[in-house]
């Protein structure tokens, strides 16, 4: 795993993971937290088939307080959208009523922590055609998260006297 944080506020920007294959060869970084890289970055190959820029973009950036996604390129209003928590499959939907969207994805950082999801602490706002689903995070994980800023710090002040 490899995190990058801002060096001001302390704020989560990347957080990547890679997993080795069977055959012990280094696999591809899997996104979790920030933008994906661009298509064609550190690809010196011609591609001659490209996505669509009007395809909706997922991407997770989180705040202090609140785990958030934002879904780009959405034209519909506000109303359209539908976002809920499916207990069963512990994963949060967003769907359109116009049948034009439908997305699941779960959050990680609950499954690892192994805490519920709480449909009331969900919610979701539409501006400039992105989609910005917002769920607060628990208490338990707001203390992990102290906990890991003050042990990267004294971690740099440690690196730092060296």
């Amino acid at each position: 795993m490899a995190e990058e944080y801002d060096e001001k506020t302390s704020e989560l920007l990347v957080r990547k993971w890679r997993v080795k294959s069977a055959l012990g060869a280094l696999g591809q970084w899997q996104i979790e937290v920030g933008e994906p890289a661009p298509h064609g970055a550190g690809n010196l190959g011609c591609e001659l088939i490209k996505e669509s820029n009007a395809n909706p973009i997922f991407m997770r950036k989180d705040t202090k307080m609140c785990f958030q996604w934002r879904i780009r390129n959405l034209p519909y209003p506000k109303d359209v959208y539908n976002v809920y928590v499916d207990q069963q499959e512990r994963c949060v939907v967003v769907r359109t009523t116009n049948k034009k969207y439908y997305k699941k994805f779960s959050i990680t950082d609950l499954e690892r922590y192994q805490l519920p999801l709480d449909d009331s602490l969900l919610s979701f706002a539409y501006a400039n055609c992105t989609l910005i689903i917002s769920y607060q995070k628990p208490k338990e994980v707001l203390v992990a998260e102290s906990e890991l800023q003050k042990e990267l710090k004294k971690e740099l002040t440690r690196l730092c006297k060296n």
